[in-house]
């Protein structure tokens, strides 16, 4: 699947980060010319590197129609989902928008507000949700399934079948065995390793992994 942003010119970022300059940048490999960020430190922050920050999520939230496309840049999963249902609302334009170096299958389906990072693979049939992030080197086999928000960080691999739920964090290098169910809020420590069905809310780490937190 491409990124519909080769036809386009005018990008929005909420969120002006470590993460946002990633997304930055990644609005530029798709061919956009004109990046502004938002953020709700303006106007204490009015710049990012060499990019300008023009307003708040409430200034963004009345400008959206001029932008060709609108992407959260923001790395905890409940507030960007929060503010990416906010601006569905609004009729944003919140197309995924895909590394040119991703691989992701035309089975595959990627959900309004969603990023693929560099180097990410995304087999066929596999679905993620509404502001998913598949960060740089992930790996998403198939047949997965990600409920909106789900971040899953770099290096971190899913076999095929595995499923996860909401605003769920799968950490740096960690690794999901097929067929895992992962439940809502999740939180997966980095270079775990899931050999076992995870309910709601836990927190998890080590290999293979255990809960540490409820």
């Amino acid at each position: 699947m491409k990124s519909k942003a080769l036809r386009m010119n005018k990008c929005a970022i909420l969120g002006a980060s470590g993460h946002g300059k990633v997304i930055a940048e990644l609005a530029e490999l798709n061919g956009f010319k004109e990046i502004i960020f938002f953020d709700d430190r303006f106007p204490e922050l009015m710049q990012l590197a060499h990019w300008p920050v023009k307003g708040s999520t409430a200034d963004l939230l009345a400008l959206v129609q001029e932008f060709d496309l609108v992407v959260v840049a923001i790395g905890r999963n409940s507030t960007r989902l929060q503010k990416l249902r906010l601006l569905q609302q609004t009729g944003a334009k919140l197309d995924p928008l895909v590394h040119p170096h991703a691989t992701v299958s035309s089975y595959a389906k990627l959900g309004e507000g969603s990023v693929v990072m560099a180097n990410a693979v995304i087999n066929a049939f596999a679905a993620v949700g509404v502001g998913g992030i598949i960060n740089t080197s992930a790996t998403v086999d198939h047949d997965c399934v990600l409920a909106d928000g789900v971040h899953i960080s770099p290096g971190a691999h899913l076999a095929g079948g595995v499923c996860i739920g909401e605003q769920s964090w799968i950490g740096i290098g960690a690794q999901i065995k097929q067929l895992i169910l992962i439940g809502n809020r999740v939180v997966v420590g980095a270079g775990a390793t899931v050999i076992r069905d995870i309910p709601d809310f836990k927190t998890v780490v080590g290999t293979p992994a255990v809960v540490i937190s409820h």
